[in-house]
């Protein structure tokens, strides 16, 4: 048996406009995200879906919705529908309206360029569509590309967020039992211990190699004769006499 109503997003819908649960608990029942729930209330998802009484329909008790008004932490229980066993099965691929098929390749754009780790196959399954349509959305050959939008699917009602999260998971997943490096992973390529436990490698080119053991006692003067003695600072500067300051110093 499935947990959640018949017609769940039009369930929700009259949830969040006749009560006032809390988008948690209308999230919960329906089986669906709580972003979801506040993009109903907001008027960005299931604008055009008219709402389903769930009282009416015999899915839930009036008495469960004042216990969840009067607790905002209570939780709705289902009414038992033999008509919603096996709801959630769903055979082949998914259906679109067809007021709705225009709005796939911007979905398919943004999936493309916030959640480039989905797989064609789990694109397909969001949003009903086709392998070369969402390759050439991805290679930018789609004949429409410059007009196109990134549009987040769920806002546009091709999927549910839980659907997306879900598949999101699974790549998460299937990327790391592959190998695949994140981004921080990339930025610490060789961790400190493997960096210690290298070998030396040599900081000068092979070719000058032996240079660093250069010294300036190395250095020898072909004759050591002619050695000078600098102890003396004002030899550095060996400045001629000048002979015309004395002359004027003996006129004076």
């Amino acid at each position: 048996m499935t947990n959640k109503p018949l017609m769940a997003k039009a369930t929700a819908v009259w949830l969040v406009d006749n009560t006032t649960l809390t988008f948690k608990q209308v999230a919960d029942f329906c089986g669906m995200h709580e972003l979801e729930v506040q993009g109903i209330a907001d008027g960005d998802v299931a604008s055009g879906v008219k709402g389903q009484d769930p009282v009416a329909a015999n899915q839930l008790d009036q008495a469960e919705i004042d216990k969840a008004e009067a607790d905002p932490l209570y939780k709705l229980k289902l009414k038992f529908n033999a008509a919603a066993v096996g709801e959630d099965k769903r055979r082949g691929p998914r259906y679109t309206p067809l007021s709705k098929r225009q709005d796939r390749p911007n979905a398919i754009l943004w999936l493309v360029k916030f959640h480039p780790e989905l797989a064609d196959a789990q694109i397909a399954r969001l949003v009903g569509t086709t392998k070369p349509t969402i390759q050439s959305i991805r290679e930018r050959t789609h004949w429409n590309i410059q007009s196109m939008t990134p549009i987040d699917p769920v806002a546009l009602g091709l999927c549910r967020q839980t659907e997306l999260d879900g598949e999101v998971q699974k790549a998460a997943k299937k990327s790391s039992a592959e190998g695949v490096m994140s981004d921080d992973e990339r930025r610490k390529l060789v961790s400190t211990e493997q960096s210690l436990g290298m070998p030396d490698e040599p900081r000068l080119p092979s070719s000058i190699a032996g240079l660093e053991n250069f010294t300036s006692s190395d250095l020898k003067d072909e004759n050591e004769d002619d050695k000078k003695d600098f102890s003396n600072a004002d030899s550095f500067f060996n400045l001629p006499e000048d002979d015309e300051d004395d002359e004027d110093d003996d006129k004076k």
